[in-house]
């Protein structure tokens, strides 16, 4: 009995509309039944061959899942899925039947199984691609990252009762000694990686790839081989100047028409321009996995917080909706903060005396804002901010007419102490400080370490404990997404500070492409230096100071690279 085309059969269930898909993967599901009358052609080099389809497509009914609520459960692909490797693996050369394809890109949201998938084929390379001597690396800008499609392949072998008795399995190898191939995880390190002979490489997350370096040397290891591929697996992401989104507009020229490349697969779920980003057929567009590793709650909830807060829909754009957004976004709506403030009336400044709080300092530029901020968790959930800002008095017109602000009429008001001179005399800092700690209970003072040696020694001197807070991604993530959280609900108290207003009010977020954000100083419209005090102090005020690695953050943090 011949055996279901089951690519054949979702390219025509796509193009019947009788499957939601976005117009891309109705550029690839055309493609495909294009291709295959083309191939009864004499002139045309390629054919279809349902046979070793099918047979990629049956592999991965010998492996399990490895973790979540399917762990031990026989894989099922899906027939999107099942369209994507079963076209990599049955397109085929007309003469020599090797495989057609050397490139596959792979573009879909977060959650749709991305790695067991690509794990998968790394395991199908290395024991049933009839290759002596392969090498399968799976590569990432990092070796944790390198080692995630590995582990999960590992993990598949294991619990394989018909795979792992050919497989011989290390801590970071898999080889089978019939055929002399193995399979690795590979670091970024693109010196290391010369002199290899790659029958399949697979790259994740490519959207995080800083540099084309792993990509490149990939690509030109895989000279001395028959009929290797390149398996790329992404979302979308915020770098459109890195090798990522250079392949992304790569698949869309091969899928347009625009460039024939015929050795280049590609696959990618994305919505369509002007569709909605909160409708649920947009959401199924991105997410083929909806309602089987993808649910529908968790995106409602994202695209909830999404539509209030600007740096949320950013993220919620490229990881759940599958597209290519600026690394760039502003970061709070006003509306909301000016309906937080409102509704933060009820407390005094006079109410936090003899309360324990943290206290944020950014030093800024010795010639620029420098401020000072203290936390106070309130009992009822709230945290409240007494915020100060420094400025050398001097050209203090010319200052004014640089920014657009009246920095003389809240210096009026006691929100600024202007200081004597050009420079800000640390000095006037740490007095501030010290006269405070004797009103409220100064739990530590929280820095950014860069160039405030001078400042924390002193301010130990006078008996307070210091906390080095870095400014990178790992550390200051988690505590700006918060107070966004605390702005949404109603949560953070300001006390109708001009300054600390006007300085959320220019801040931008800067966002990684693992989703981490935090404030952008050189992509603000104006000074932030209020705000950053106030998250510096909130790292550890939310946490009430514990919980926090100190030592992991100061050793591994990226320093706001």
């Amino acid at each position: 009995m011949a055996k279901v085309d089951r690519v054949t059969k979702y390219a025509k269930e796509v193009l019947a509309g009788n499957m939601v898909a976005g117009e891309l993967v109705k550029l690839a599901c055309q493609r495909h039944m294009d291709d295959l009358k083309r191939s009864k052609t004499r002139a045309y080099p390629y054919k279809f061959d349902v046979e070793k389809s099918e047979r990629s497509i049956d592999f991965f009914g010998l492996l399990r899942h490895s973790k979540g609520d399917k762990a031990g459960e026989v894989i099922e692909l899906e027939l999107w899925q099942c369209f994507r490797i079963g076209s990599v693996f049955g397109w085929v050369e007309k003469k020599t039947g090797l495989r057609r394809f050397f490139e596959a890109y792979n573009q879909v949201a977060r959650k749709n199984g991305k790695s067991t998938e690509a794990a998968g084929v790394g395991i199908e390379l290395l024991t049933i691609d009839g290759e002596q001597g392969a090498e399968i690396y799976s590569a990432a800008t990092k070796r944790d990252q390198a080692k995630i499609i590995f582990e999960e392949a590992k993990r598949m072998v294991k619990s394989s009762p018909h795979i792992k008795k050919h497989v011989d399995m290390f801590q970071l190898n898999m080889n089978m000694p019939s055929t002399n191939s193995k399979f690795e995880p590979l670091s970024a390190d693109a010196n290391s990686l010369d002199g290899l002979n790659i029958h399949g490489g697979i790259i994740d997350e490519l959207h995080a790839h800083k540099t084309r370096d792993v990509y490149d040397v990939l690509v030109t290891a895989t000279g001395a081989r028959k009929q290797p591929l390149i398996w790329i697996v992404t979302t979308a992401g915020f770098n459109t100047n890195g090798i990522c989104y250079e392949r992304y507009e790569y698949a869309l020229k091969v899928l347009k028409g625009a460039v024939e490349d015929e050795s280049y697969f590609a696959y990618i779920a994305q919505p369509d321009e002007g569709d909605d980003p909160f409708d649920i057929t947009t959401w199924k567009k991105a997410n083929p996995n909806l309602d089987v590793s993808v649910f529908k709650e968790d995106l409602e909830k994202k695209a909830k917080q999404a539509k209030e807060i600007p740096a949320a829909l950013t993220n919620f754009m490229a990881k759940h909706l599958n597209i290519w957004v600026n690394a760039e976004a502003s970061w709070l709506n006003m509306v909301k903060y000016n309906e937080c403030e409102e509704a933060n009336q009820d407390i005094s400044i006079s109410d936090l005396e003899g309360k324990e709080c943290y206290c944020g300092v950014d030093l800024s530029a010795t010639t620029d804002l420098t401020c000072v901020n203290l936390e106070f968790a309130l009992p009822d959930g709230r945290y409240a901010w007494i915020s100060q800002s420094f400025l050398p008095e001097e050209d203090l017109k010319e200052k004014e007419r640089r920014d657009k602000v009246t920095y003389g009429a809240w210096a009026r008001e006691g929100y600024i102490t202007l200081t004597p001179g050009s420079v800000i005399d640390y000095d006037w800092i740490q007095s501030y400080i010290t006269e405070k700690a004797k009103i409220y209970k100064i739990k530590e003072i929280d820095f950014d370490p860069w160039n405030a040696t001078q400042f924390a020694n002193g301010m130990m001197n006078e008996g307070f404990e210091c906390v080095e807070i870095r400014q990178g991604y790992r550390t200051m993530s988690e505590p700006t997404k918060d107070v966004e959280k605390l702005v949404l609900e109603k949560k953070l108290v300001t006390f109708n500070n001009p300054v600390l207003k006007w300085a959320f009010s220019n801040a931008v977020v800067k966002i990684d492409p693992a989703g981490n954000v935090k404030l952008d100083k050189s992509k603000a419209t104006q000074k932030i230096d209020p705000v950053i005090a106030g998250i510096t102090a909130h790292v550890r005020g939310m946490l009430g100071g514990t919980s926090f690695d100190l030592n992991e953050h100061i050793l591994s943090d990226d320093w706001g690279l």
